[in-house]
């Protein structure tokens, strides 16, 4: 494990610093002074696989946030910070050995920028695809006379249409067509790219846009990376499949204090068992 221990900032300390501040300044809070105290969470002790659970608005997003910014790993899109931020990072400890360079915090925003940019990509195939048909048409049908050597890539191009369908010219051309991929595909491939070995990874609900079938898979490769390839994970997640994991540890983020669970007990798991449980009979 790389993260070990992580130390939040003492309540005392909290409240002695924000009582300070809103009284100086025009602010009527200290984000993110004051969110986790609320529900006593002061320290977090790490398993290879860690998991943050809780309603929306509990505090699981701005954890990881705090955890990753003390720690200094990288990240890509922008997040919830106040001005008040590196003071309340001050406040807070860790104990780790050290942490690999390749280490990143992944959030929601930085899997919808990926299926943007294919979006983006998949836009120019669309208009590509439609100059290649033009194209298509007038080789096919038109009359071309090689006059000398400078026209033999022309005339290779016209005989390529004149000897394949509409749709073989067109793949030939367009070579890989990256709208294969569904959004819940694209977001799964995207975690496949950005997971190596040897890592410290923060997931904010990864299974965001995926399936239950790109859940499992997501499911599946992070205990491999954990138990094969020396990662180690910290996730905020809703999702049963990924609350299921072998050997993690799950901090309910909706007891006060926030207390260790096994999946089982969460009410969230709760919820989709009552649910399948009185429509046994049509199963």
């Amino acid at each position: 494990m790389y993260l070990k221990k992580f130390e939040f900032a003492p309540i005392e300390k909290e409240e002695q610093f924000t009582h300070w501040n809103i009284q100086r300044t025009c602010y009527d809070t200290c984000y993110p002074f004051g969110i986790l105290s609320k529900n006593g969470l002061r320290q977090v002790d790490f398993e290879p696989i860690t998991i943050f659970y809780g309603s929306n608005g509990c505090g699981k997003s701005t954890a990881l946030n705090i955890i990753a910014e003390k720690i200094g790993i990288e990240r890509g899109t922008l997040y919830n910070r106040s001005n008040f931020f590196e003071d309340y990072l001050d406040f807070c400890d860790f104990e780790s050995t050290t942490i690999p360079r390749e280490s990143r915090i992944i959030t929601s925003d930085d899997v919808f920028d990926f299926m943007l940019n294919l979006r983006s990509l998949n836009e120019g195939v669309d208009l590509k695809r439609e100059e290649l048909l033009e194209e298509y048409m007038n080789d096919k049908y038109s009359t071309f006379q090689m006059k000398s050597i400078d026209d033999y890539e022309e005339l290779k191009r016209r005989n390529l249409a004149k000897r394949r369908t509409q749709s073989q010219y067109i793949r030939s051309k367009l070579k890989d067509n990256v709208r294969e991929h569904s959004n819940g595909e694209s977001a799964f491939m995207y975690f496949v790219n950005m997971i190596k070995e040897n890592a410290l990874y923060i997931l904010d609900e990864p299974e965001n846009s995926m399936s239950t079938d790109n859940q499992l898979e997501l499911m599946k490769l992070v205990q491999d990376s954990a138990r094969f390839f020396n990662c180690q994970f910290i996730i905020a997640t809703h999702s049963p499949f990924l609350l299921a994991m072998d050997y993690c540890k799950i901090y309910d983020f909706d007891e006060n204090p926030v207390d260790v669970k096994k999946w089982t007990e969460l009410k969230n798991v709760r919820v989709y068992y009552d649910f399948f449980k009185a429509h046994e009979r049509e199963f």
